[in-house]
């Protein structure tokens, strides 16, 4: 006779507490996953694997649903979808789904309701709420925003990627797609990324922005509701003499990473200022807001170390300069970024003033805080006037611009 599978006590003690488990035997539970942060109700399925003391699952959520997902170190809200696929040191808030084949690394943030579909690979990433994207896709380094619902969202079309290397062997590459002190106002034009195409970082794109399918986009577009249909000719095609160690300009380079860091600062206070006390109401909650805390902080921690290997490549790209001449003003950026860099990075970690903004931030949080939480965090920012949102919008937007004066044009 064979023997029946045994089940490991870790999976047992979740079927007592009421997890759902149709195969048992066929889940695996590390020993350091609290119980307590797995909520009664959860679903999971076979092959699935739990692991790491930081992971913590809503209720109502669902792991491998459409094929086996491991699941480490990660948090979810409630309602979140987790169909198949590697997912490690990510926060998935509210409703947030992401289809089988998904591969999502460290620095991770999806709001509520956002997500992707299959074959889909993130990290680094951030999106705002409702954000989705398509199948076979690689989306890393990037923050994307904008949209009102689901039936009015951003999207990335299906094949799309973000190019986030260049042939310098450096990553100060973050695009932004949308901002954060509009974007969390869930009031905005949503962007429409067309499928079969790609961004080559770091760009701005302004909200409203539709990009053609098939199209590489390598420039900022930073005029709303704009259709771009692609790059102009690229010349005859010859053959020039180049060097990945040498850089021509820096400009916008520098002021788009300043600006991206800027956001991910303006986000980072929006959750301590205006999410925080909406999501300290239970254990899973409050594990999905020091969650996100700790990817912002990650994502801060990246850009920033990015930006610094880029400066440090200037002294090298100064030298090869001396036989390939650049225009003056080049040259003067890049010892500028060289020079000035150690008082940079130092502004950057600190992050913005305490009291940058703090009227308009004061007059928001005034109305925030009589804002009716009984159906939940969207709904009430959908509810609040507009000079509220304006006043929020306007405290974001001074953090955001106390991190790019850095740089100035």
């Amino acid at each position: 006779m064979p023997s029946t599978p045994s089940v490991l006590p870790s999976v047992e003690t979740l079927l007592v507490r009421g997890v759902v488990i149709p195969c048992p035997a066929a889940v695996e539970v590390d020993a350091d996953v609290h119980p307590d942060r797995i909520a009664p109700g959860v679903v999971i399925h076979a092959g699935s694997r739990l692991r790491g003391a930081a992971t913590a699952i809503g209720a109502g959520s669902v792991i491998g649903g459409e094929s086996p997902a491991t699941v480490e170190n990660c948090q979810l809200g409630c309602k979140v979808a987790l169909k198949g696929g590697y997912f490690s040191g990510a926060t998935f808030l509210d409703g947030a789904n992401m289809g089988s084949g998904a591969h999502v690394r460290p620095g991770t943030l999806l709001e509520e309701e956002a997500g992707g579909a299959h074959a889909v690979g993130l990290k680094q990433t951030i999106f705002l709420p409702y954000v989705t994207a398509g199948s076979l896709i690689n989306f890393c380094d990037a923050l994307m925003a904008g949209g009102t619902s689901r039936k009015n969202h951003s999207e990335i079309g299906s094949s799309y990627i973000h190019f986030n290397f260049t042939p310098h062997q450096d990553k100060a590459t973050p695009s932004l797609i949308g901002d954060v002190p509009r974007g969390v106002m869930l009031d905005r034009p949503a962007v429409f990324l067309g499928g079969q195409g790609g961004l080559v970082g770091p760009v701005r794109i302004a909200f409203g922005s539709v990009i053609s399918a098939g199209v590489v986009c390598r420039r900022d577009i930073l005029e709303e509701n704009r259709l771009f249909t692609g790059n102009p000719p690229a010349g005859d095609g010859s053959l020039k003499t180049y060097s990945a160690q040498m850089y021509r300009s820096v400009r916008r380079v520098v002021k788009n990473n300043l600006i991206y860091i800027g956001n991910l600062w303006a986000l980072r206070r929006w959750y301590e200022q205006v999410r925080q006390s909406w999501m300290s109401g239970d254990a899973i909650a409050q594990a999905c807001y020091e969650g996100a805390v700790a990817r912002l902080d990650e994502v801060l921690k990246e850009r920033i170390k990015r930006l610094g290997d880029l400066a440090g490549r200037m002294e090298r790209s100064l030298e090869l300069a001396k036989r390939d001449p650049l225009p003056e003003p080049v040259l003067a950026r890049q010892r500028e970024l060289m020079e000035r860099w150690p008082e940079m990075e130092g502004v950057l970690k600190q992050g913005p003033g305490a009291e940058t903004g703090a009227r308009d931030r004061d007059a928001f949080l005034a109305t925030w805080s009589a804002a009716e939480r009984a159906d939940g965090y969207l709904k009430a920012v959908g509810r609040l006037p507009d000079p509220a949102r304006k006043a929020g919008s306007a405290w974001l937007q001074a953090l955001v611009d106390e991190m790019s004066a850095l740089w100035k044009d």
